[in-house]
């Protein structure tokens, strides 16, 4: 593939800003950005957007803000996130953005750490939750509010984004020039932004990423998937995090109309009425979708629900010969058109009947959904990066593995440590290093300018990598055998009944796992039975019946793997996982230790201690 959507460019820009503003002008689409306003959609073309960037670029620097100086964002997914952002980067500046679900606490140590100058703010609802923190921050000079009717009015400091565009054109009058000079002064290894890691353990961390880190992936992703101008796509997952960051930066580039997703709860009716054609999501939003459809098919009842059954199977039989390259007789093909036209066509409409691809990231994705998705013509390509060293790799819809990541993009390496099958990265889009940390730089990036990304993983004889698990997630029985948790956690969770799932068993006897059911499906399913459902959610937790259940599905699905890797038991669970309960990252990863320590009477009773 070559760079066909880039090759409108004198040269390839080496700068945030300069590829943003050059796709800007070069396609100046009216649906360059759009919004949900309301009942309806609100549109920005590129020429208005590259005005708001400027005007606001302005106003920071009539406010002082100067090269290097760091501002921080806290918001939803919404336009004024980019236009603030690449303002932050026309001056020079540092952008640091914070997770909407951050912690307090961490919101208090990224803002301290990072020496945040700024702060913009969606509105009163953030405000509310990181107001404390926000508050015993000394040196945040300006909190900015987006909206205007939103501004915290108890805080001498609290000014509005559009405060900041008045002063922008005042300052214009006085220094026209200054942001262009400031933009032709942009190095590409410029510093443009300090993104704090999720923190499974211990504080977080402040990667630094450079324009260049952006700018190589940028080009790289270009090179290496099939994006158009005419292309739609729907922004869902947080602009805080790297990969829904580095795509913006990649679909601007490459004239996308890039559509922003404020909630997961909007998802549905925005897909509707947008009808992407290339998406960007993780793991969970797929397992809820699929989980969705399943109970909708199971409960239609009769013919539908046995049609239903026989085209989930048939699905499952042609796309598992595809990825096997095995052959495909004629008769499978034939089922396979035929439940393509009767079923799947009917899950395409569902998201909008016009995705081309969705990119998947942050997390293992099963087969057996991955094949559901690909027999209703919904490929899902896996990927793979971090905030370390941004997008690293992905299937290709030419060259794609189901189970895996991929392969690297044009100039990135990757291999696998000989010494205990760590997964290592190095390129130009890995990370200058940790902000104030240089003994954690250090043992992350390697003297030959590896970086460790503590995944485990191989590579197969066509070059495609598979991740197997977290290093650290890694953990002995007491017979001494070592466990891998997400392996055994993608299986479980192809369970409609199970929303939840967390493997235990660290220095136990036998693996067990703590499930949060999908507690609408398991009622529904013993109601079927002729089993009462009635009691509150902690009473059916109990439940011998319910309990029994749950774990007949988690022995069927784990069946396959050796003896000691086998899901024993299950202990269930009333409520989900959370952020808010320290169980959870920003990024919805699982606090193992928190887990560990919170559940371990749960753990020993189903492992055995």
């Amino acid at each position: 593939m070559t760079l066909e959507n880039l090759k409108g460019f004198d040269a390839l820009p080496q700068t945030l800003p300069a590829y943003c503003f050059e796709s800007f002008r070069r396609h100046n689409k009216p649906d360059a950005l759009a919004f949900k306003n309301g009942a309806g959609w609100n549109y920005i073309n590129g020429e208005a957007a590259i005005g708001r960037v400027k005007r606001i670029a302005f106003g920071l620097a009539a406010l002082g803000v100067k090269a290097g100086d760091r501002i921080a964002i806290i918001s939803e997914n919404r336009p004024e996130w980019s236009f603030v952002d690449l303002a932050i980067l026309s001056l020079r500046a540092v952008n640091v953005p914070i997770y909407t679900t951050q912690a307090v606490e961490q919101v208090r140590f990224i803002l301290e750490n990072s020496g945040a100058r700024m702060l913009f703010i969606s509105g009163k609802k953030l405000w509310k939750h990181a107001e404390s923190a926000i508050q015993s921050v000394e040196q945040i000079e300006k909190i900015i509010f987006f909206d205007a009717d939103e501004r915290e009015e108890g805080d001498s400091r609290a000014i509005t984004l559009s405060d900041v565009e008045t002063a922008g054109d005042a300052h214009r009058k006085i220094d026209s020039e200054i942001v262009e000079r400031s933009l032709s002064e942009i190095l590409s290894d410029d510093l443009a932004t300090i993104i704090y890691t999720s923190g499974t353990t211990g504080e977080p961390k402040g990667v630094m990423l450079t324009h260049e880190n952006f700018v190589s992936n940028v080009v790289a992703v270009s090179k290496g998937l099939p994006i158009r101008p005419t292309d739609r796509s729907l922004a869902v997952l947080p602009l805080s995090h790297i990969f829904e960051r580095t795509v913006f930066y990649v679909l601007c580039a490459n004239g996308v109309s890039i559509h922003y997703c404020a909630a997961f709860d909007q998802i549905a009716s925005h897909l509707a009425e947008v009808k992407p054609t290339i998406m960007t999501a993780v793991p969970r939003l797929f397992e809820q979708v699929y989980h969705k459809i399943v109970k909708k098919g199971k409960s239609a009842g009769g013919l539908k629900t046995k049609l239903f059954d026989w085209a989930l199977d048939v699905g499952q039989d042609y796309w598992s010969a595809k990825d096997n390259h095995q052959r495909v007789s004629p008769a499978l093909a034939a089922k396979q058109a035929l439940a393509n036209r009767l079923v799947f066509s009917k899950w395409r409409a569902g998201v909008g009947g016009a995705l081309r691809f969705f990119v998947s990231g942050g997390a293992p994705l099963s087969k057996k959904l991955s094949y559901a998705f690909w027999a209703a013509g919904i490929p899902i390509l896996q990927g793979y990066g971090m905030t370390e060293a941004c997008v690293a790799c992905a299937n290709r819809p030419e060259d794609s593995k189901v189970g895996s990541i991929g392969t690297p993009f044009e100039g990135i390496e990757m291999k696998i440590a000989e010494k205990d099958g760590e997964v290592l990265i190095r390129g130009k889009n890995v990370m200058r290093g940790y902000y104030n940390n240089a003994e954690a730089t250090a043992a992350a990036i390697d003297t030959d300018g590896f970086y460790h990304t503590g995944d485990v993983g191989y590579v197969d004889t066509d070059g495609h990598f598979f991740i197997t698990d977290r290093l650290k997630d890694l953990f002995k029985l007491s017979n001494g055998k070592y466990v891998a948790p997400l392996q055994v956690e993608s299986l479980l969770k192809q369970s409609p009944l199970v929303s939840q799932a967390v493997v235990v068993g660290s220095g136990r006897k036998q693996v067990g796992a703590l499930v949060v059911p999908d507690w609408d499906a398991l009622k529904d399913e013993m109601k079927a039975a002729g089993e009462s459902v009635e009691g509150s959610r902690e009473e059916l937790c109990e439940n011998p019946l319910f309990i029994k259940r749950v774990q007949n599905d988690a022995v069927a699905l784990t069946r396959e793997l050796s003896d000691y890797e086998r899901v024993k038991r299950v202990y269930l669970l009333p409520r989900e996982f959370s952020i808010d309960k320290g169980e959870m990252t920003p990024t919805l990863k699982i606090k193992r230790n928190v887990i560990d320590e919170k559940y371990g009477e749960a753990i020993d009773e189903i492992c055995g201690s």
